[in-house]
């Protein structure tokens, strides 16, 4: 695919919390944030995984192995954080 993506643990905290569907003020609440702020980042997610929007910005995590199928709340492979 050649897509290079170095996450952050701040943004894995985010992809968990999209994946698991909650409210971007709860998502900003958990990482002490403000609501601005995690948009920000998720913005830069889109761009960077050349997608439109927060489910297939989900959709293409799970598709690089970056989110752990099979458990919930969603989880993001810590060995692929920088």
């Amino acid at each position: 695919m050649g897509l290079k993506l170095s996450l952050s643990e701040l943004d894995a905290r985010i992809i968990e919390g999209i994946a698991a569907g909650e409210r971007t003020v709860h998502i900003a609440n958990k990482v002490y944030l403000s609501r601005q702020g995690v948009e920000y980042h998720v913005s830069k997610l889109l761009r960077h995984l050349r997608v439109p929007n927060r489910p297939a910005l989900i959709a293409k995590v799970y598709h690089l192995g970056i989110l752990t199928a099979g458990t919930w709340p969603p989880e993001v492979h810590r060995e692929t954080l920088d």
